[in-house]
C-alpha cells in the first residue's frame, strides 16, 4: 500500500507541473486541431490527442505537453491495473476502479466529464472552450486522481487479512503465542479448578445424604423391631412371679 501511495504523489506532483502548463496545453490542441481541420468537434478522448501529437504537431512545445498530458494518462492507467493486484477489496473499491478504467480507455468520449471544486482547471478555460472544446480532457485527470485517492481511502478502512503460514495458522498468532502461553494455561486451570472444586463440593454433599439415608433406614428398622417385638424379652404367662 506505501507503494502505491507513493506512485500516486509522484503523479500528483507531475499533474501540478502540467496545470502550471494548462494554457500552453489548449495551445497545443488548437494548433493540431487547425492542422487537422478538426476545428467543430470537442476533444473528447485520449487518442484524439494521441493523434493530433503524432500526424499534427509541428512544434516541439506542442508535442512536449501533449506528450506530458498522454505520459499522465499512462502512469494513472498503469497504476489502476496495479491497485487490483494490491488488495481484492469489495463492491465500493472495485466499482471505483472500473470507472477509472474506463475514464481512462483511449476510445472514451470524454466530452461530457467536468472537474468539480476544488479542481480549477475548467475556470482556467473561456465559456466557449469549457462548453465546446476543452472541458472534458482537462477534467478527466483531476477526475481520476480523485477517484484513486478515495480507492486508498475506502480500502484503509476494511479489515486487514493476516498472512498465513503452510500449516494454515495465523503467523502473527505463532509470534505471540509463547507470550500468552501463562495466560492460556491460568485460564485453562482455573475452570478445572473450579470444576474440581465443584465435584468435591458435590461428592461431599452426597455423602452427607447417603449417611442421613443411613441413619433415618436404620431408626426406622430399630423401630420396626420394637414394634414387632423382636427386641423385647421372653415370654412369661401371667401369674405369679418366682
Amino acid at each position: 500500500m506505501n507503494e502505491v501511495k507513493e506512485a500516486l504523489r509522484n503523479i500528483e506532483q507531475n499533474y501540478k507541473l502540467f496545470l502550471q502548463q494548462q494554457f500552453t496545453f489548449i495551445g497545443a490542441l488548437q494548433h493540431t486541431r487547425e492542422n487537422a481541420h478538426d476545428m467543430i468537434r470537442p476533444v473528447a478522448s485520449i487518442s484524439q490527442v494521441q493523434s493530433y501529437m503524432d500526424h499534427h504537431c509541428n512544434n516541439s512545445t506542442d508535442r512536449r505537453i501533449l506528450n506530458m498530458f498522454l505520459n499522465i494518462c499512462n502512469d494513472l492507467s498503469k497504476l489502476c491495473h496495479k491497485l487490483e493486484t494490491v488488495h481484492s477489496g469489495n463492491n465500493i473499491t472495485n466499482g471505483i476502479l472500473e470507472r477509472c478504467k474506463i475514464l481512462l480507455s483511449h476510445s472514451n468520449d470524454l466530452s461530457t466529464i467536468r472537474a468539480k471544486y476544488p479542481h480549477d482547471a475548467v475556470n482556467h478555460l473561456s465559456c466557449d472552450e469549457a462548453k465546446n472544446h476543452y472541458g472534458g480532457v482537462v477534467s478527466l485527470i483531476p477526475i481520476v486522481l480523485d477517484c484513486m485517492k478515495e480507492w486508498v481511502t475506502h480500502i484503509e478502512k476494511l479489515p486487514r487479512h493476516m498472512p498465513y503460514n503452510v500449516s494454515g495458522g495465523s503467523a502473527v498468532s505463532e509470534k505471540r503465542a509463547p507470550q500468552d502461553a501463562p495466560a492460556r494455561a491460568a485460564i485453562s486451570q482455573t475452570p478445572h479448578s473450579v470444576h474440581l472444586e465443584t465435584q468435591i463440593s458435590t461428592s461431599n454433599k452426597d455423602n452427607v445424604q447417603v449417611q442421613g439415608s443411613e441413619c433415618v433406614q436404620k431408626k426406622n428398622l430399630n423401630d420396626t423391631e420394637n414394634h414387632s417385638g423382636k427386641l423385647r424379652g421372653p415370654w412369661k404367662p401371667p401369674g405369679r412371679h418366682a
